[in-house]
């Protein structure tokens, strides 16, 4: 039964990517969708992070997309803020670690090889199949990411300081961010589960921005 969810959730994944466009909007819905919460105007506004946030090529989309639907979970599962927070935080490591074993890396660059600000490399990511590589990349890795995201939320927290603070929550707080979209970006600290990546206080700034546009 296990063996059958995910070959369905593989064989899905594909056709969600080219419905929805960007790899960040797809796993941030897939997940949304296990969870059983549908939030299809922060799904749009995600789209900005695909391609390693605006197509810079640092962490892949998914990644930003999946760290999100994370944080939504975290926030439904724990009264207190700083628990939600901390937890978050902790599933997107989960969900790190369980990207760069499948992608050997978690940067868009290295995993695409394409520089999305040259035309020229651009031109060759999609006409010489290398899209095609981020198609198979996500049907192989979608139910890992379920699987990693649950463990991730369900992990035990016992030594969480006694007010968890994320960089990208303050930072989403100071533009008048909810709890709930507190916690939501609360998994990009320090670059993505504090790995010291592509600054995560940034990302969330763009992810609210872009919210604010989709909600107007």
């Amino acid at each position: 039964m296990k063996m059958f969810k995910s070959k369905k959730i593989k064989r899905d994944t594909k056709r969600l990517f080219l419905k929805i466009g960007a790899c960040s909007s797809t796993f941030f819905y897939i997940l949304n969708r296990e969870f059983g919460y549908p939030m299809e105007t922060e799904v749009r506004a995600a789209d900005p992070l695909a391609g390693g946030i605006m197509q810079k090529g640092d962490q892949c989309g998914m990644l930003w997309g999946s760290a999100l639907a994370v944080g939504a979970e975290s926030f439904r599962r724990h009264d207190d803020r700083g628990q939600a927070i901390g937890i978050a935080i902790t599933a997107t490591q989960h969900l790190m670690e369980s990207f760069s074993k499948r992608a050997k890396s978690v940067n868009c660059r290295d995993i695409t090889g394409c520089d999305f600000s040259s035309k020229i490399s651009m031109a060759k990511y999609f006409l010489f199949g290398r899209v095609i590589s981020c198609f198979k990349l996500a049907e192989k890795w979608a139910p890992e990411a379920i699987q990693s995201a649950t463990e991730g939320l369900s992990h035990e927290q016992t030594d969480l300081p006694q007010l968890p603070i994320s960089c990208a929550s303050e930072v989403a707080k100071k533009m008048g961010a909810s709890d709930e979209e507190m916690v939501m970006v609360a998994g990009f600290a320090g670059g993505l589960g504090l790995s010291g990546n592509a600054c995560g206080a940034l990302s969330a700034a763009i992810w609210m921005n872009t919210l604010a546009w989709c909600r107007k």
